[in-house]
């Protein structure tokens, strides 16, 4: 049963037996409650509209709707809800869609029990998670890119401890990881990314990071 503080998960999986051995383990966290489970993208859909869970652990590869497309539909209509896209698979076809659909985290099925537990509470407080081989190809991808636009006016606005801040994230840490290697507290850290994504006009983490690696901000090699 759900608790007034605990964080709500939907489960979306077209194979039963991984839907079963996610909820055993969540279940045995007692700030987690898995309110749902659904089978394919319509049916998370039409879940997360009538549970609005705080988080979806989202299968990508599923019969009739994916789920990256019901990551963008939960997305529209749900902003609010994050979204970890949790799958066997690390191409690019797969990755970077899911991420411009709202995805907020994206993990491959061999993450451990534990970092999946602590992915769904670092989402739940705002911010990202990538699997290592993720983040690398991400990031590899966006340094080969072509820079969209030239580094905005704004960029100058930020403090240098704003910048080491921004890059820190852009390297995935959390706020605590920030917080012990700069020595400030997790709510000055808190306070800084706010502040980064207010003078840069963007929406979240997920921004910020590719922000930072499309302005040549963040060492890549």
């Amino acid at each position: 049963m759900k608790t007034a503080d605990a964080i709500a998960v939907l489960i979306v999986d077209d194979h039963q037996v991984v839907r079963q051995g996610l909820r055993t383990f969540l279940e045995l966290h007692a700030d987690i409650a898995v309110v749902g489970e659904a089978s394919d993208g319509a049916a998370a859909v039409a879940l997360a509209l009538r549970l609005a869970p705080d988080v979806v652990l989202m299968d990508l590869v599923m019969p009739q709707v994916d789920g990256i497309a019901a990551t963008r539909q939960i997305k529209a209509q749900q902003p609010a809800v994050k979204v970890i896209a949790l799958t066997s698979f690390a191409e690019d076809d797969k990755v970077f869609p899911a991420i411009q659909a709202g995805a907020s985290s994206y993990l491959l099925k061999d993450v451990t029990p534990d970092d999946l537990v602590e992915a769904i509470r670092a989402v739940y407080r705002g911010e990202a998670r990538l699997h290592p081989d993720i983040a690398r190809k991400l990031m590899e991808q966006v340094a080969q890119q072509p820079l969209l636009r030239p580094p905005t006016p704004a960029l100058a606005d930020l403090t240098e401890r704003e910048r080491e801040v921004m890059r820190l994230v852009a390297q995935g840490r959390s706020n605590q990881e920030i917080a012990r290697e700069l020595v400030i507290s997790d709510k000055t850290v808190k306070s800084h990314v706010s502040n980064i994504l207010s003078k840069l006009d963007l929406a979240d983490r997920t921004q910020l990071a590719i922000y930072a690696l499309k302005h040549g901000l963040v060492d890549t090699h």
